[in-house]
């Protein structure tokens, strides 16, 4: 079946790679690389190493954020005073504007995060 010219065409195979491949060398910052990204959802991968987030600074997401953690471990702590301890296979929906930050990650830490947009706009990793 033939398409009006003015369609999008997609790829005929879907892109694929793997989660643990390719881990950026040990560095100063944390690594984010999208996966996937639409105009209200971003799948990224985030590599931590013994990273945490900067004393005073919490995260305060325009975003929904399902969060998993593949590898390592990491603790979170809530504005409300909640702390999370994370190990490989454990995830958390944090909704939009709850406010969080990393108390700590392992020197191996892999996340796999889900940003998804309710309002108007578009959404973005990290």
């Amino acid at each position: 079946m033939d398409l009006p010219p003015d369609t999008p065409r997609r790829p005929a195979l879907p892109l694929s790679g793997g989660l643990f491949a390719e881990l950026p060398p040990i560095g100063q910052e944390e690594s984010f690389l999208p996966l996937l990204q639409s105009d209200t959802t971003c799948i990224e991968r985030i590599v931590s190493r013994g990273h945490a987030s900067p004393p005073g600074f919490w995260y305060d997401q325009p975003d929904d954020e399902w969060v998993m953690l593949a590898s390592g471990a990491a603790e979170l702590l809530f504005e409300d005073g909640r702390r999370l301890i994370m190990r490989p296979g454990d995830w958390v929906t944090i909704p939009a504007r709850c406010r969080h930050r990393v108390e700590s990650t392992g020197p191996e830490t892999v996340w796999l995060a889900v940003h998804i947009r309710r309002l108007p706009g578009k959404v973005s990793c990290a």
